[in-house]
């Protein structure tokens, strides 16, 4: 009993406590949008680093705040609570990974694309390597000829956690700096296009 509510808690009450501080963080910070490329009400599929979801999957609402969302988020515990937390900002999960459920997600992801809607992707998760690139992706955006969408940002004053993926938390009443850009991949091969999109998301990463 005292563990189905410790997990309870921890896929409930957790998920509501982080998007309430990303919320607040959010509406207590200066935000500055630069745009490497124009950004339209297109298609996208969209990547983000996995130690930038603290703020990017809320960048991503304010440029497309209509679209059918959905992220692709591991069936582990701590998967689940992120993709508990982003469902408060209507973008619905994808369970799988490139560890477990990968080519369910993958399958899904290509059914949620040809419907129209959005996939959002952080490419280095769910436990790293930090900024590595799974094939995934790319992958999609190859087989569907679907642009990518970049969301890095850079905050004036941040806390930045010890973990794999050195999660970054702006604090309050910081500047943030959200860097938008797409990339075409679709004649490039599998290799290059990584490379290519692997250097343009760290172009304006926290290192």
């Amino acid at each position: 009993m005292i563990k189905k509510f410790s997990n309870w808690l921890e896929l409930h009450v957790v998920p509501f406590l982080i998007y309430f501080s990303m919320r607040f963080i959010w509406l207590t910070t200066r935000k500055e949008i630069h745009y490497a490329t124009t950004i339209d009400d297109r298609q996208y599929i969209w990547a983000c680093w996995h130690g930038e979801l603290f703020i990017s999957p809320q960048a991503y609402r304010m440029l497309h705040s209509k679209q059918n969302a959905f992220a692709i988020a591991s069936v582990h515990k701590d998967g689940m609570i992120v993709a508990n937390t982003i469902n408060y900002l209507n973008i619905k999960p994808i369970k799988g990974s490139t560890s477990k459920g990968g080519a369910r997600a993958l399958l899904e992801s290509i059914n949620c694309l040809r419907e129209g809607n959005e996939v959002l992707i952080t490419p280095d998760g769910p436990r790293g390597p930090r900024h590595y690139l799974n094939d995934g992706v790319v992958s999609l955006a190859q087989k569907l000829k679907l642009p990518v969408c970049i969301i890095n940002f850079r905050a004036s004053n941040y806390w930045q956690f010890g973990s794999w993926d050195r999660f970054v938390i702006p604090k309050p009443f910081s500047k943030i700096d959200i860097y938008v850009q797409s990339i075409i991949l679709n004649e490039l091969d599998l290799n290059d296009a990584k490379q290519a999109l692997r250097e343009a998301m760290l172009k304006h990463t926290i290192i």
